[in-house]
């Protein structure tokens, strides 16, 4: 059987799990587990039940993997943040979708809490790294001060 390096679809290209993984830089397997914590649904399953993935799941999975590896955020505060995200769209549709000025009231007070969360979260992360920074400071100041009480470095003097 010949292997398809991408299957077209109405939006773009359908791309299987290895190839979505392969394409973001991830595993096949880092990709499934995304899934089964709901980080991520791909955008289709083919006849032969293969996951298929879409654009928007391959951006989906970057942002993901950003978040975990340059970030350093844990996957349970990247679902938080996914579904923040999601929490914010629902709201924005529905504020859209509707001209009653209490319910915009309410969609745009569940948006500030959401975001409230969202900041909360990312102070959090901001305050673990500044003591990560201070930590390493320290360290690379105790090292210096036990480098000068060594004195001169005679080897400096030769040359």
């Amino acid at each position: 059987m010949a292997e398809t390096s991408a299957i077209p679809s109405a939006s773009g290209r359908l791309l299987r799990i290895q190839e979505a993984a392969d394409e973001v830089g991830l595993t096949a397997r880092s990709v499934r587990y995304y899934e089964e914590l709901g980080l991520l649904r791909p955008a289709a399953r083919s006849e032969g039940d293969y996951r298929l993935f879409d654009e928007s799941d391959l951006e989906r999975l970057r942002f993901i993997k950003g978040l975990r590896d340059e970030a350093g955020f844990s996957l349970a505060e990247i679902a938080q943040l996914l579904e923040d995200e999601e929490a914010r769209q629902r709201d924005r549709e529905a504020y859209d979708a509707t001209p009653d000025t209490e319910k915009r009231r309410l969609l745009l007070g569940q948006r500030i809490e959401t975001y409230e969360r969202q900041m909360e979260t990312l102070q959090a992360k901001i305050e673990r790294l500044q003591a990560m920074v201070d930590q390493a400071r320290e360290r690379r100041d105790c090292s210096s001060r036990m480098l000068a009480e060594l004195g001169p470095d005679p080897s400096r003097d030769l040359r």
